[in-house]
């Protein structure tokens, strides 16, 4: 995929929906891009974003609840004290609580189809 791609605009449109104060996985994402499998696609994504763009990559994170050290420069540290200053907590081991910060998408709500 290339950077500003149908598949790179799907990917940057769910990671906006993501609330203040909850996270997705890189999978998590993928999935709902129609990606299934290629979470790595979604990685790829988030380092080709242009600077401000206004899409909360500190929100997207490893199936392990880890921010994923990046091989060079300090984006893992700033993705941590992003995602602290709205209200995540890390553990010792430096890991989050799925169960408790992850954003669960719902379903829409429409005519003849009821509410999750």
């Amino acid at each position: 995929m290339q950077p500003g791609s149908a598949n790179y605009a799907r990917i940057y449109a769910i990671v906006k929906r993501i609330p203040r104060g909850r996270v997705a996985t890189y999978g998590q994402i993928a999935t709902l891009a129609g990606l299934d499998g290629h979470a790595r696609q979604v990685g790829y994504a988030l380092h080709n974003l242009p600077e401000n763009s206004g899409v909360p990559w500190h929100r997207v994170l490893n199936a392990r609840g880890e921010v994923s050290e990046r091989s060079s420069g300090d984006s893992h540290e700033l993705q941590r004290m992003l995602l602290e200053e709205e209200g995540i907590e890390f553990d010792l081991r430096g890991r989050l609580s799925l169960a408790e910060f992850q954003w669960r998408k719902r379903a829409k709500i429409g005519p003849g189809r009821p509410g999750r």
